[in-house]
């Protein structure tokens, strides 16, 4: 059944959308007619889907969110190495970047088996420990199943192990070191200044940061769903899940023989 809207609605509809494909977002205002008009914000949605992006509502805005990595609105690798990463950076450095974020958005929702934030922040210095935690748990996998993984998850998962092994366990600063060396802390450094940008995350305090309510309603969408995460999550966390049983399974052991 073929829908006929009135060409108010369509312009309308085209307003709000070039709003947004332009700023990303759009302001209380905006949000209120899509939220109050069905016809214009099935026709947002559809010319959102059109370019593999999604509206979503987050506090007083919408945001306009890409949903693959061909989305013209997604961030373009080049982009992110030459805004927030160093100019000698190369793709383990986004590899590692990515993973930072994840482990980030990990951090406040108990890895990846809660809808609910479960901590209202978190510092900079656990953030690093929290990567160091996923760094250990690759390394219990061989090379050659890292490998395999690779190519099963698009991830060069042992670039991301030297990359940040190499870098400095600095931990009373976040500045950037002199030379070719970087500070682990000072790498997350830039990982927040993206997460501000993009406002997926807020300060809150010293070195502190919280989720935003953009972010928030991202994971609740999507940032969990294995058609989006392609299973990404699972496998940087299953050994968590899988020492967590063997853990219980001891001890379980333990009190039968007591």
């Amino acid at each position: 059944m073929a829908f006929t809207y009135s060409n108010e609605t369509v312009m309308e509809a085209f307003r709000l959308y070039s709003q947004l494909a332009m700023n990303g977002a759009a302001a209380k205002e905006r949000m209120q007619e899509y939220m109050a008009d069905d016809e214009v914000r099935g026709l947002v949605d559809q010319f959102a889907a059109e370019v593999d992006s999604a509206v979503i509502a987050a506090g007083d805005e919408l945001y306009l969110i890409p949903l693959v990595r061909l989305s013209p609105f997604h961030v373009s690798n080049d982009y992110m190495k030459k805004t927030y990463l160093r100019a000698s950076a190369v793709n383990a450095d986004l590899y590692l970047m990515y993973l930072a974020m994840i482990v980030f958005i990990g951090a406040f929702y108990d890895s990846y088996q809660s809808l609910e934030p479960t901590r209202s922040f978190l510092p900079l210095d656990e953030w690093a420990v929290l990567v160091q935690e996923r760094i250990e748990s690759l390394k219990e996998h061989d090379e050659e199943q890292l490998k395999a993984f690779e190519k099963e998850f698009s991830y060069n998962w042992p670039a991301i192990i030297e990359k940040w092994d190499t870098m400095d366990d600095i931990k009373e600063t976040a500045k950037r070191q002199t030379g070719n060396t970087i500070s682990r802390l000072s790498f997350l450094d830039s990982v927040r200044r993206f997460l501000l940008e993009q406002q997926l995350a807020e300060e809150v305090g010293a070195g502190e940061l919280a989720l935003t309510e953009k972010t928030r309603v991202i994971v609740e969408r999507y940032f969990m769903e294995l058609e989006y995460n392609r299973g990404i999550l699972e496998f940087l966390y299953h050994l968590d899940e899988r020492n967590k049983l063997a853990g219980e399974g001891e001890q379980h052991a333990v009190n039968l023989e007591n």
